[in-house]
């Protein structure tokens, strides 16, 4: 005698399981897109008090030294020849040209896909205004010793400028963004991007006139290094590390 058999269903749990899961991620994702701008742009918000001020005073010193440089006359870091090209070249003043880089290599960060954060926004807006208030305010030394110690004394405030906007960990600004984008997107090193983006504007701001000399030289020699000594004193640290020394 032949025997039938009833079909039995597929469990409807297991059905539904594998759509579940797969839509988690998205749903992860589309919460962390719906986060509030203010959350994106201050990401971790341990210890406010001292990072904003923090931040604000780096960025307008950093602003500052770039003005001290200008006075001395004896060479400017290679963004700043370029800035100073422009200036020349076109008009508007070189803090000007600073705001006017600072925002159209932000564009760039939207092929990218960096993503601004508040230290970001407020270089573009800081720096320039520093340092046309600089120059308003602090003339030119007549002779040459005065000169060098304005210089000196412009590199070293630049790197403690440095320590401080980049320790209040608010992002990048948008020349370095550029750098560790174009880093992460072409798998070259670090070292090989800044020095071939700080050589063309550097090569661009001669041409069109921007001030090359001792300066240059000593301020890429020094900046990394006074960089370093001063962000370990001046990096705030995050949740977690205050807890763990705790």
């Amino acid at each position: 005698m032949a025997t039938t058999t009833t079909p039995v269903p597929p469990p409807v749990a297991t059905a539904s399981a594998a759509p579940a899961a797969s839509a988690a991620p998205d749903a992860t994702a589309a919460a962390a897109g719906r986060r509030p701008i203010a959350v994106r742009l201050l990401g971790d918000t341990h210890r406010l008090g001292r990072r904003l001020p923090q931040l604000a005073v780096g960025l307008a010193l950093y602003g500052a030294s770039m003005g001290l440089m200008l006075r001395a006359g004896l060479g400017l870091d290679p963004w700043d020849v370029f800035h100073q090209g422009l200036q020349r070249t076109v008009g508007l003043s070189v803090g000007a040209w600073v705001t006017i880089c600072g925002a159209l290599v932000l564009l760039f960060w939207i092929p990218l896909r960096q993503r601004p954060g508040l230290g970001t926004i407020a270089n573009v807006l800081m720096i320039g205004a520093a340092m046309d208030v600089t120059l308003r305010v602090v003339g030119t030394p007549g002779p040459l010793p005065a000169r060098i110690a304005l210089m000196v004394g412009s590199v070293l405030l630049n790197g403690l400028a440095t320590g401080l906007y980049i320790g209040a960990r608010f992002g990048p600004g948008p020349r370095d963004g550029l750098m560790t984008g174009l880093h992460r997107r072409t798998g070259r090193s670090l070292r090989l991007i800044r020095t071939g983006i700080e050589l063309t504007v550097l090569a661009a701001g001669v041409l069109l006139g921007g001030t090359a000399g001792v300066g240059t030289v000593a301020y890429a020699l020094a900046i990394g290094p006074l960089a370093q000594l001063f962000l370990p004193w001046c990096t705030v640290p995050t949740a977690a590390q205050t807890s763990r020394k705790g």
